[in-house]
C-alpha cells in the first residue's frame, strides 16, 4: 500500500470514527434528553401525588376535629338529658304539693282530725325530700327581693317601712326550680 492510499483509509477510518462519535454523541443527546423528560415526568407525578397526600391529611385532620365536636356534643347532650330527666314528673306532681299544702292551712279541731293532718304532713314531707333528692328546690321568696327570673308579680302594694320598694310581700303559690331551671315561678305580690 502506498503512502496515499494509506493516508486515504486512515481519512477514511477517521471520517467513520467521527461519524460513530458523532453517533454516539447524538444517541447520548437523545437519552439524555430522555432522561431529563422522564425525570420531568417524574418530578411532575411526585409534585402531584404529593398535593394528593397533603389533602387527604387536611381531610383527615377535618373529619377527625368534626367526630371529636360530635363526641363532646353528645355528651352534653346526656349530662343535660340526666340533670333534667325529672322534670316532666315534677311538674306532673307540683298540683299535689299544692294540694297537700291546701289542707295543712286547714285546722284540725278533733283527735280524727290531728290524726289525719299528721298523715298529711308526712306525705308532704316524703314528697318534698323525692323532691329534694332530685334536685327540685322550693322557691318560697317571701320578704325578699323580686327576681323575674323566678317570681311573677300577680299584684303589687304600697312600699312602707317593713317592705321597701321591689320586695316580695305575700308568696300566693310557691315556685319550684330543678337544677336551676326554674319548672313554675312562685306567684307574689310585690311592694311598689
Amino acid at each position: 500500500m502506498t503512502e496515499e492510499e494509506k493516508e486515504n483509509v486512515s481519512t477514511e477510518e477517521t471520517d467513520e470514527q467521527k461519524q460513530t462519535a458523532g453517533a454516539s454523541c447524538e444517541s447520548v443527546e437523545e437519552t439524555d434528553s430522555q432522561d431529563e423528560s422522564k425525570a420531568t415526568t417524574d418530578v411532575d407525578q411526585l409534585k402531584a401525588l404529593e398535593e394528593q397526600l397533603d389533602q387527604k391529611e387536611n381531610q383527615i385532620l377535618r373529619l377527625s376535629a368534626e367526630i371529636k365536636n360530635m363526641q363532646v356534643r353528645a355528651s352534653k347532650e346526656r349530662t343535660q338529658a340526666a340533670k333534667f330527666r325529672s322534670q316532666s314528673l315534677a311538674k306532673a306532681l307540683l298540683p299535689v304539693i299544692d294540694s297537700l299544702e291546701k289542707a295543712l292551712e286547714i285546722e284540725a279541731d278533733d283527735e280524727a282530725s290531728n290524726q289525719l293532718k299528721r298523715g298529711i304532713e308526712l306525705v308532704h314531707t316524703n314528697f318534698l325530700k323525692a323532691f329534694e333528692s332530685e334536685g327540685v328546690t322550693v322557691i318560697d321568696p317571701a320578704g325578699e327581693p323580686f327576681d323575674p327570673n323566678y317570681h311573677q308579680s300577680i299584684s303589687s302594694v304600697p312600699a312602707d317601712d317593713a317592705h321597701p320598694a321591689d320586695t316580695v310581700v305575700q308568696v300566693y303559690q310557691k315556685g319550684y326550680a330543678l337544677n336551676d331551671r326554674v319548672l313554675r315561678p312562685a306567684m307574689v305580690s310585690v311592694s311598689q
